[in-house]
């Protein structure tokens, strides 16, 4: 597979060189100055391709070129906002850019209740904790109705934490799981934004009335608008699953599990119509077998997400050494590589190590942990291509 990194522009503190020199093949970027919604103009497309370019690499593929809101849950501007995307997707074929990774999850992409969670070994992972999740719905959110959605057990457990949780705590779980976790990626929030609670409820109450069949509709006009513009220029969509594959905030979720996505990929059969198999996130559900998922959605998967997760009791979870966890990510590389040695991977996500803690990355993104785990990929990936030109599999 294409060994690729997810960049954040030219103001990104880990540059095209230092990418170059570890080994890194094609960029995964975006336009991220763009507003959700607005053209992407073909000559400041053409321009960071050719940035790009020029430092030694190729841009393989655009994460993402974000679905507004109003699309997702079917507002009066939905039509005008396809018609942008198709102006946008139709330069990015002009440039000759072929791979779109995108997402249709309402409000938030995925969430998190901690971002540097300590291990045993002395470095940090991402981590969702269901009781603090389940405390900021209920008791910093307020959301409507928000106490039905959990056990009575749960609901024990918030109220036990409400008793001894810290101001700067509420804080902090506010800043993680609607802020940091969604800004620096085309997020409806921005750090520096007064009051980011409200200004989620707000969001949250444009899908009042949207169910998960309301959702999937939504999303096969959609694809059903832009698939044309596709076919011409060659371009694949890569659906990224839901983050973790569950409800959150009583929204609709609809890219959980396999008959998530068989109905999604059945409802317009296209072969432009495709998937990010993305293991972390759906490694994250007791309901998936990743590899039987990967197996079965093999042709229509355009873009790899490396990563895994172990689920621990309670519905926590944790991202995993990318060797281990329920991602069984060995096997999905073997998978891949015999089904299409081209395709574009990327190691999703990476543990802070060493002297990555402090060094502003965005979270999720350091450089020393991902490049860690990019090293451990490689060399499963040539031992693989191994295996495979000696027809062992």
């Amino acid at each position: 597979m294409e060994k690729t990194w997810r960049w954040f522009g030219k103001k990104d503190k880990i540059t095209l060189d230092m990418l170059r020199q570890i080994g890194v093949e094609g960029v995964v970027t975006s336009l991220y100055n763009i507003p959700n919604g607005e053209v992407w103009n073909y000559e400041t497309i053409l321009e960071l391709k050719q940035y790009i370019e020029s430092n030694g690499l190729k841009w393989s593929v655009v994460e993402s070129l974000p679905v507004s809101e109003a699309i997702k849950y079917g507002g009066a501007n939905r039509e005008a906002s396809i018609e942008n995307y198709k102006i946008s997707l139709a330069n990015l074929g002009k440039a000759g850019i072929k791979t779109v990774c995108y997402n249709f999850m309402p409000v938030i992409d995925w969430v998190r209740t901690d971002l540097e969670y300590p291990l045993e070994d002395g470095t940090y992972s991402l981590y969702y904790n269901h009781i603090h999740f389940a405390y900021f719905d209920c008791m910093i959110l307020k959301r409507k109705n928000a106490e039905q959605d959990y056990s009575p057990e749960v609901i024990a457990k918030i109220r036990a934490l409400d008793q001894i949780i810290t101001e700067a705590e509420k804080s902090r779980l506010i800043d993680t799981i609607i802020v940091k976790t969604q800004g620096f990626i085309h997020g409806n929030i921005r750090e520096g934004d007064q009051n980011p609670v409200e200004i989620f409820r707000q969001l949250l109450n444009l899908y009042e009335g949207t169910d998960k069949n309301a959702l999937r509709e939504n999303l096969k006009h959609f694809l059903s608008e832009i698939m044309p513009v596709c076919d011409i220029y060659e371009i694949n969509m890569c659906l990224h699953p839901d983050d973790p594959p569950a409800t959150v905030f009583g929204l609709p979720r609809i890219v959980g599990n396999d008959e998530d996505i068989t109905w999604i990929l059945n409802a317009v059969d296209n072969p432009h119509n495709g998937l990010t198999f993305c293991a972390g996130s759906l490694s994250a559900g007791l309901q998936n077998d990743v590899v039987q998922l990967a197996k079965k959605h093999v042709s229509r998967t355009h873009f790899v997400h490396l990563r895994s997760t172990e689920i621990l009791p309670n519905r926590d979870f944790v991202e995993a050494d990318h060797l281990r966890g329920r991602g069984n990510l060995i096997e999905l590389v073997r998978i891949f590589e015999k089904a299409n040695p081209n395709l574009p991977m990327r190691v999703d996500h990476g543990k802070t190590i060493l002297d990555d803690k402090g060094k502003g990355h965005n979270p999720g993104y350091p450089l020393y942990g991902r490049m860690y785990a990019m090293a451990q990929l490689d060399g499963v990936m040539e031992t693989v291509k191994n295996e495979i030109r000696q027809g062992l599999i």
